[in-house]
């Protein structure tokens, strides 16, 4: 609940800052650098605030962050420069790399490893419904009511998840069983880094969300260029966000059941970047709903999977710095691509910016298939367990 509310009043803001910062003055590539800069934040943060929620418990952080995300959507109202947008999303970086991580994190701490992508399923379907209807209402409350509302409304409805957050979320439990104590943050930081598993998750979510980076900061401007209408942005945002949500319970479950999780995220990966592709050479709302259909149940295939094992492939104690690099490599993913694609698109135009950001996603997913160790007998006997 307090996930879909948080990414549902945040994604409201998704259609609407861009064309925001184009009626404030800003170009393509001043775009751009506004998102880049929220993800440079919120990717170089993410790490030390996971491990900050592995020392000192995830309910604080995720109290702080949902504050700041209310706190950002409300100053957006007063932005009249696209330097005013930069200096707000800074801070909005900071917001929801306290959020995302921990609460990935907490799902992991009271789920058994049985039931990880079945877990992840659902709490991503109530992240992504979110992500879906926030869009969708983002999009029409502009239309209709004018975009200084839209951040108004997010405002408001990130503040309504606080109380929820407060009272119903889990207290900080006990140390699991699979968990070492006493251990630095230095030698667990050093481990990961030796754990090949857990970096090809990283690199395949790095490379992937530079794609999702194209999708999330260039399609309202091309969708636009195309006579796309604001509303109907909204409508191609929605339809990605409802098959990615949809299809996170029935692949999660998937999961669970299959031999080997890794399959699963290389076919999601290959049909996403067919997907970003598509996105490239529309030309009518009824391709881009289409292209945002395929990429919707690619993403819904890849990234349950990709969740799951990363929680499988470290242990208790590390697992919030584990998510956090993994969403430092959503954000960097993210950032790289709205800074340099701004630059290839304001040159050579938006279908070139999707094709070779569909090149760079595959060149990921085959990256992820030589890099990746299947899990051995002893951590699958601990699965079963």
């Amino acid at each position: 609940m307090v996930s879909f509310g948080c990414y549902f009043g945040a994604y409201m803001r998704i259609p609407v800052l861009p064309l925001f910062a184009r009626e404030l003055g800003a170009d393509t590539f001043e775009i751009g650098i506004i998102t880049s800069l929220f993800m440079m934040v919120a990717g170089a943060l993410c790490v030390p605030l996971g491990l900050m929620s592995d020392r000192l418990g995830r309910k604080r952080l995720i109290l702080v962050g949902l504050l700041v995300s209310v706190l950002t959507s409300f100053l957006l109202i007063y932005c009249t420069n696209p330097v005013q947008l930069m200096g707000v999303y800074l801070l909005a970086g900071a917001g929801i790399a306290a959020f995302a991580p921990t609460m990935m994190s907490l799902v992991s701490d009271f789920t058994p490893r049985t039931h990880l992508g079945r877990s992840y399923g659902w709490y991503t379907m109530a992240l992504y419904g979110g992500m879906s209807m926030g869009p969708a209402m983002g999009g029409f409350c502009a239309q209709l009511l004018g975009f200084h509302w839209v951040f108004a409304i997010s405002s408001v409805v990130i503040l309504l998840m606080f109380w929820p957050a407060l009272v119903f979320l889990p207290k900080p439990a006990e140390r699991r069983k699979d968990a070492v104590p006493g251990r630095s943050s230095g030698a667990i930081f050093s481990e990961l880094l030796r754990n090949h598993s857990l970096l090809a998750c990283w690199l395949v979510t790095l490379s992937s969300c530079f794609g999702l980076g194209m999708f999330i900061t260039f399609i309202p401007l091309h969708a636009s260029d195309q006579g796309v209408s604001v509303g109907q942005i909204g409508v191609i945002f929605a339809t990605q966000a409802v098959v990615n949500a949809l299809c996170r319970i029935p692949f999660g479950y998937l999961s669970d059941w299959v031999s080997d999780r890794k399959n699963l995220v290389l076919t999601g990966l290959f049909g996403y970047s067919v997907s970003i592709a598509g996105l490239g050479v529309s030309t009518s709302l009824r391709m881009f709903i289409f292209s945002a259909f395929l990429m919707g149940i690619s993403m819904g295939v890849a990234f349950t999977a990709v969740g799951a094992l990363i929680a499988e492939v470290v242990p208790a104690d590390s697992r919030g710095l584990a998510m956090g690099g993994y969403n430092t490599c959503i954000y960097v993913g993210i950032m790289l691509c709205a800074l340099i694609m701004g630059m290839i698109t304001r040159d050579y135009g938006f279908r070139t910016g999707f094709l070779i950001t569909a090149v760079i996603s595959a060149a990921g997913a085959f990256a992820f298939l030589f890099l990746f160790r299947t899990l051995p007998v002893r951590a699958r006997a601990l699965t079963e367990n």
